[in-house]
């Protein structure tokens, strides 16, 4: 028997250490100013190593991204699980989800001034993030393209509130109840 059952193991442990050492840079430095050479330096690796992991920059940010909005994905969907309202149960997880990011200096990082372009194109661009956001909700009256829209517009949203912040908590909320709850509540009529 060899020892092969452990590589796994190992390529997602190094893996989880690129992704933290690039999280600390991103805080730190912003993202748009962190490298290859940099997160390798930081991790503890060589840049053959890093690039047997992850193919480029982007591909870092993106595998971090992931790894946040499924960490974020988990609390929300936990929070919101017994809310049988629709536009309620869409507003509070947005709401919890914008709280998160805000609250992890790691994650608002991305949503500096001038660094919130990439994470809106990210954003858009990822399958992982918008599964998750149609898994909100599971309305039979919308087919697969529509929800598949619907959880990209609700990310847009999220993301917005995240680069250009409401006034206030209660602002926000009330945003998203005026505008976006009536929305929901359509999609499960």
């Amino acid at each position: 028997m060899s020892r092969d059952w452990l590589a796994d193991d190992r390529a997602d442990l190094a893996a989880e250490r690129i992704l933290d050492a690039a999280a600390r840079l991103f805080a730190e430095r912003g993202v748009a100013a962190v490298g290859m050479g940099d997160i390798a330096k930081a991790a503890g690796c060589s840049r053959a190593t890093l690039y047997r992991y992850f193919d480029n920059r982007q591909a870092v940010r993106l595998a971090f991204v992931h790894r946040a909005t499924r960490h974020i994905a988990a609390e929300v969907f936990a929070q919101v699980a017994a809310i049988e309202d629709p536009g309620e149960k869409v507003v509070t997880a947005m709401l919890g989800a914008i709280a998160a990011v805000r609250a992890d200096p790691l994650l608002i990082a991305w949503f500096r001034p001038g660094e919130s372009g990439a994470t809106g194109r990210i954003s858009q661009d990822s399958d992982v993030i918008e599964s998750i956001a149609a898994g909100l909700f599971t309305p039979t009256a919308l087919t697969d393209p529509e929800r598949s829209r619907l959880a990209r517009w609700l990310t847009r949203i999220i993301v917005s509130f995240l680069a250009a912040p409401g006034r206030n908590p209660d602002e926000e909320r009330a945003m998203l109840t005026e505008f976006v709850a009536p929305v929901i509540a359509r999609a499960f009529v």
